[in-house]
């Protein structure tokens, strides 16, 4: 991998203690400190990513308390922003200038500052993947300078400590793309890695325009991003559609179809976006026909449902895509995932 990553201790070899103190002490260079009500079973794991000047990561540990308090500040103020998105678990937050404590859950967003005394509280109840005693709270997280948000700090303050939707509208477009990088930053190459970083940052100034209805404080450039990012995501929706083509897109979106097509390439590194319908079509068909809940279901209606329902067409561009053709590749995951 190419890509700066740092990942937590593994605390394998560790006892409970022993492995809180190792994370508290890694966790607390990325500007919080932390506690925990039981440390003598702690297990945690957290990797970050350096995409350019936007730092992405993900998280999975016990119920937590984490703080960044006014003498910590004083000590050391990065200038940056920190948006959390949990994916599992729950959290409340609560900014010291305000005394107000939010509740946050799975795919809501919270935004707070490196120049903001804060104090958070990560819940989370028993999960079935997680074991009986074991509850667990996940999530993402970017941190970035406040100088990438192009709207004045005395707004966007405004915003610290507060729920922020992840479903719908800008909030929607960030949080699938967090999730996204969370599947694929192992695979990033520097390049890449810098200039999602940096669509990381347009993203979320666009939610926090929206929330204080500044679009006008956004550049041109973050605009466009936020346009691309919303096709790529009413492509994905609409994937079992075989009509759907870039005509159907522009009309969707009141663009010309020249004006979609040098918008798409220009922030795609050359990628069309008929190339990026096939892609993500064949992408899911590989994931579709390596799912044991799927095995029943024919590989032509397998097909069909990625919007690829000439068999033959299907099998031919699968082998190209993926080396194999997509009946070998079915049996080779269904007797993968048995021997598991």
């Amino acid at each position: 991998m190419s890509v700066m990553v740092e990942s937590a201790p593994a605390c394998d070899e560790m006892s409970g203690e022993c492995c809180f103190e190792h994370w508290r002490m890694w966790g607390c260079r990325w500007a919080a400190d932390m506690a925990s009500d039981d440390v003598s079973t702690f297990t945690a794991q957290s990797i970050r990513h350096e995409l350019g000047p936007v730092t992405f990561g993900w998280t999975s540990c016990p119920p937590i308390r984490a703080r960044r308090t006014e003498r910590m500040i004083r000590h050391s103020d990065e200038g940056l922003y920190h948006l959390t998105m949990l994916t599992a678990g729950e959290a409340q937050v609560g900014l010291h200038a305000t005394g107000r404590v939010e509740a946050v859950g799975a795919w809501d967003l919270v935004l707070t500052s490196s120049s903001h005394a804060y104090e958070t509280r990560f819940l989370s109840q028993p999960d079935a993947d997680t074991g009986p005693g074991q509850p667990r709270v996940e999530g993402v997280g970017i941190d970035l300078p406040v100088s990438l948000v192009p709207i004045p700090t005395d707004r966007v303050h405004g915003l610290l400590g507060r729920k922020l939707s992840g479903r719908d509208g800008a909030g929607a477009l960030l949080a699938q793309f967090m999730i996204g990088l969370s599947r694929q930053a192992d695979a990033l190459r520097p390049g890449e890695a810098s200039r999602l970083g940096l669509v990381t940052a347009d993203l979320l100034s666009a939610v926090i325009a929206r929330e204080l209805d500044a679009g006008d404080a956004l550049t041109p450039e973050a605009r466009q991003l936020v346009l691309v990012e919303s096709i790529r995501t009413y492509i994905r929706s609409r994937l079992q559609d075989p009509d759907l083509s870039p005509p159907v897109i522009a009309a969707a979106h009141n663009l010309s179809l020249s004006h979609l097509h040098s918008l798409f390439t220009r922030h795609s590194q050359g990628e069309t976006v008929a190339a990026f319908i096939r892609g993500q079509r064949l992408k899911k068909a590989y994931r579709d026909l390596a799912d044991p809940a799927l095995h029943a279901l024919p590989i032509q209606a397998i097909a069909a449902r990625c919007g690829m329902p000439r068999a033959s067409d299907f099998a031919r561009a699968f082998k190209s895509a993926h080396g194999l053709a997509p009946r070998e590749h079915r049996n080779r995951s269904l007797l993968a995932a048995a021997a598991r």
